[in-house]
């Protein structure tokens, strides 16, 4: 397949972010059920002592969300998401205020208030199919969004997902949303197929192997695979043992072409990202 450059410049509330050589976001759920760390970080001090950690290890950008989206999960109100997540932020920025904080919801409010708190970037796991006003605030605040795939809800994802072709379907799925965006002045989308959304095993390393192809659109692509159930099927382990198997996957989609590497283990995801970029260097 042809190499296509990306624009690979993200702006992010006037701060320049290039992710041409791929960069880490640390995951930070301050939920009490999320599949691997829920409620590890539910408290301020809690969040504050890992976004430390996580920003010390080399995590580009900080990835706060307070809504579990795992399959099977219970939806919180919207006010209990922005009761959790803005103190988050605004405590973040406080002691952290040269961090790059990502919101992780498809609630339009709870983004809007997030950017308000200082949150630069929207991660949207229902790429605005779960919230109608979720573009009109993308467009208004004009910031990087992440537009996700998936099918369905938590409760329904998973049920005999089916597709075409994955790879394609995806594709043809994010098209009019970024043609949209892009109409209205959004110049900074990334694009996250959404591993483990609606997908089968076989959807999840179909679209692994044809990451690349996601290139098409000319902008950055993020990865997040971290110790789902792709990586614990394969490596017959829980989310506790997955680490390794979370390595290897990054590398294989750093590979394919992937930009951004969400994760919960910063150190491990930034050494993957290392290597790679000395071969990179080295080949070039």
């Amino acid at each position: 397949m042809q190499v296509i450059r990306t624009k690979n410049i993200l702006n992010c509330g006037g701060r320049l972010v290039n992710t041409d050589k791929a960069l880490v976001m640390g995951i930070l759920n301050i939920t009490q059920d999320s599949f691997f760390d829920g409620g590890k970080h539910h408290s301020v001090e809690l969040a504050l002592a890992q976004t430390e950690k996580m920003l010390s290890e080399g995590a580009t950008f900080i990835d706060v969300g307070a809504q579990s989206t795992r399959p099977g999960a219970d939806m919180i109100g919207e006010e209990a998401e922005l009761k959790a997540a803005i103190p988050a932020i605004e405590a973040i920025i406080k002691h952290f205020p040269d961090a790059l904080i990502s919101i992780d919801t498809f609630r339009a409010k709870v983004a809007d208030e997030a950017i308000q708190a200082g949150a630069v970037i929207i991660n949207d796991v229902s790429a605005g199919d779960d919230d109608e006003a979720m573009f009109d605030m993308v467009i208004k605040h004009k910031l990087p969004y992440i537009m996700m795939h998936k099918r369905g809800n938590s409760k329904t994802m998973q049920h005999n997902p089916s597709y075409n072709d994955v790879v394609l379907d995806i594709i043809n799925y994010f098209i009019p949303k970024v043609e949209y965006l892009k109409a209205n002045g959004v110049a900074d989308i990334i694009i996250d197929p959404g591993f483990g959304f609606g997908k089968t095993m076989e959807h999840n390393y179909d679209l692994l192997n044809r990451l690349d192809r996601f290139k098409i659109f000319e902008l950055p692509v993020l990865a997040g695979m971290s110790r789902k159930k792709m990586i614990q099927h394969v490596t017959k382990t829980d989310a506790n043992g997955a680490l390794n198997g979370t390595t290897a996957a990054n590398t294989i989609a750093l590979m394919k072409g992937a930009n951004i590497l969400r994760v919960h283990d910063v150190k491990e995801a930034v050494e993957a990202v290392n290597v790679y970029r000395e071969m990179v260097d080295v080949k070039q």
